[in-house]
């Protein structure tokens, strides 16, 4: 290979693979199907190898930041920085908001000093959302001193990162949201000595829940690097505990499998439901369990439910792409529903992304005058995507395209990679309350059907999940009726069932 000495001592690219201990001649072999797959036989191959070269380096550096692009955090970051230090005036607001918050943190102290540590009110009430010092015991000396510093410098920081001129506001969010996830690492609640209720349980247990704690990090550790699920997920079976509905496979073909569910009813509706959950998550979230299943409760109303259960794709499905998803999963459903039932209109049923899918097929089935819907129905469903919450932090260009990066190489987004950036919008409730309660209490978390359910993880093809980053979330194609089906566009307005 002629360039293969300049890019082995590239030192950003050198760096990676020494970190990942991946041989250059064992990345090299990697990356020859990818330099065919990358033009059409007609570009100069150099160009094709800087492609090649650029984007495994970004495969390789997703590896360590679990999915995230840190050029788009550098980006954020640096546009604060140089706009701060432009800002003269904001530095002095910030140097006289420390000042007063360290003056109210030693009159603080001096009352609890006063009256021994006891019944002196806090100078900073946590946020609502915030349970980690909800305890009583944090109201105790010396652990109120210590809790109150934390949030006086959480806010703070909110107030440093925040209201800085010339800053764009999605790079505001995403460098308060970043300060936010570096204060959490630091929290108090997060070690022995400054949570109460960790120091009790070791000196009661004279330090046993640290070596539970020691093994439990020790199991889970093993578990994730041979990619078994969970402690405590084995007990649940699909088909015995979670998915217990029964019903049967009338359909499937290389991207679903339709199941089938008979009504318990003497009287049966003639409409039956069609219901489209999504393809990030496993079909039995909405027929968990006997107790808390939507499946048994539509047959027991007496309709013949129909359920999408999506493939979890592979290598060879890289090239699927959001059409094929409505032609092989909501069209084919509608299709197989009509030769079971003749002439019979669908109630279809739309959660989270397959509500989106969902309302693109509806939207094709009205522009082509097809009228199978009898209505629809959408749960924690999105089509709009102007707001689309708290993800918008982890969607830039820079951001999709490190996906987009990560993705051709595999040929998909494993749900590993994807469960960051949802467990990171929550990290208190779902990273730092776990390592507390797992690691340093030494209790483990009781098992319940959701979380079961939770770790039965999917896989998202890169085309697809490209295109639908890209044309909904970047674009917002559909809700501005430009996204195309069968090369032409759709749009939600023409649907007229009811919603």
């Amino acid at each position: 290979m002629p360039c293969e000495r300049p890019l082995r001592e590239a030192p950003l690219f050198a760096s990676a693979l020494r970190a990942l201990n991946l041989p250059f001649q064992t990345w090299a072999a990697q990356q020859l199907p990818l330099i065919a797959r990358s033009g059409d036989g007609e570009e100069d191959p150099s160009l094709q190898l800087a492609e090649v070269m650029d984007r495994s380096l970004h495969s390789l550096l997703s590896r360590v930041t679990l999915g995230l692009s840190p050029m788009a955090l550098a980006e954020a970051y640096f546009d604060w920085l140089i706009h701060l230090s432009l800002s003269p005036g904001k530095q002095l607001q910030l140097w006289h908001k420390g000042v007063r918050k360290s003056v109210r943190l030693a009159a603080h102290m001096a009352r609890c000093a006063a009256q021994g540590g006891h019944g002196e009110e806090p100078c900073i009430p946590p946020l609502p959302q915030d349970k980690r010092f909800s305890s009583p015991e944090w109201q105790q000396w010396p652990f109120n001193l210590i809790h109150q510093t934390f949030l006086l410098q959480q806010q703070w920081w909110h107030n440093a990162a925040t209201g800085v001129r010339g800053v764009t506001a999605h790079h505001e969010r995403v460098l308060e949201f970043t300060f936010r996830q570096v204060l959490d690492v630091f929290a108090p609640s997060n070690f022995v000595l400054t949570n109460p209720a960790i120091l009790r349980k070791t000196q009661a247990e004279a330090g046993q829940n640290l070596v539970r704690g020691f093994w439990n990090f020790v199991e889970d550790w093993e578990r994730a690097a041979n990619g078994r699920p969970p402690v405590g997920v084995e007990a649940f079976k699909v088909g015995n505990d979670l998915a217990v509905t029964p019903g049967k496979v009338v359909y499937r073909n290389r991207l679903v499998e339709l199941i089938q569910y008979t009504p318990t009813t003497e009287t049966v509706h003639p409409e039956p439901v069609l219901i489209v959950p999504a393809w990030i998550m496993k079909y039995y979230i909405l027929d968990l369990t006997s107790r808390n299943s939507l499946v048994r409760h539509l047959l027991e109303q007496g309709f013949t439910v129909f359920m999408v259960s999506w493939k979890n794709p592979g290598k060879d499905d890289r090239d699927l792409g959001m059409e094929a998803y409505h032609e092989l999963g909501p069209m084919a459903a509608l299709d197989a529903i009509g030769r079971i039932l003749p002439g019979a209109r669908v109630h279809g049923v739309g959660y989270c992304l397959g509500g989106t899918l969902l309302a693109m097929s509806a939207a094709a089935m009205a522009r082509d005058r097809d009228e199978r819907f009898a209505s629809l129905s959408f749960l924690a469903a999105q089509v709009d995507f102007t707001e689309a919450g708290e993800l918008t932090l982890f969607i830039g260009e820079s951001q999709v395209a490190f996906l987009e990066d990560m993705m051709w190489e595999q040929g998909y987004l494993d749900a590993s990679q994807m469960s960051g950036a949802f467990q990171l919008l929550r990290s208190n409730d779902l990273i730092w309350s776990r390592i507390t309660r797992d690691y340093l209490m030494g209790e483990r978390q009781p098992v319940c059907d959701l979380i079961a359910w939770n770790a039965d993880i999917m896989r998202l093809p890169y085309r697809m999940h490209s295109e639908y980053l890209r044309r909904l979330f970047l674009s917002n194609d559909l809700a501005e009726g430009r996204y195309e089906i069968g090369n032409r566009p759709v749009a939600l307005s023409d649907v007229r069932v009811p919603v």
